[in-house]
């Protein structure tokens, strides 16, 4: 059985992660909020702004390829959808980036990296 492809950054192919979570915001207008009569109004700008929570656990090559897609201003992103189980794509950005040594191995380590992609 076949791995699903999680997440492809500009072409490239990530590995598996081990922690996978999307959340789908909506954007509201400042105009929005509470009305006199004390019920709520949305003034929904934009429905389903998708920021992906992800981590992985991976080698010191993998490490360097991600730092390199955290310092880009914006990266090509293929997805998997949770709400259709299928690949989306979209341009979004890195924010939180973390990477953490889990074990001092011969080869620089084993790593843990995570961090949140954010949509335009």
């Amino acid at each position: 059985m076949a791995f699903v492809q999680y997440l492809v950054f500009d072409g490239v192919p990530l590995p598996l992660p081990d922690s996978y979570e999307v959340q789908m915001d909506d954007v509201e207008a400042d105009s929005g909020g509470e009305t006199e009569a004390g019920t709520t109004q949305r003034d929904v700008v934009r429905l389903g702004v998708v920021s992906i929570a992800v981590s992985f656990s991976v080698s010191p090559k993998w490490l360097k390829v991600l730092t390199g897609f955290k310092q880009r201003e914006k990266i090509a992103v293929a997805y998997f959808d949770t709400e259709t189980l299928e690949t989306k794509r979209t341009e979004m950005f890195v924010e939180g980036y973390k990477a953490v040594l889990v074990k001092d191995t011969s080869y620089k380590g084993l790593w843990k990296v995570s961090f949140t992609l954010k949509e335009f």
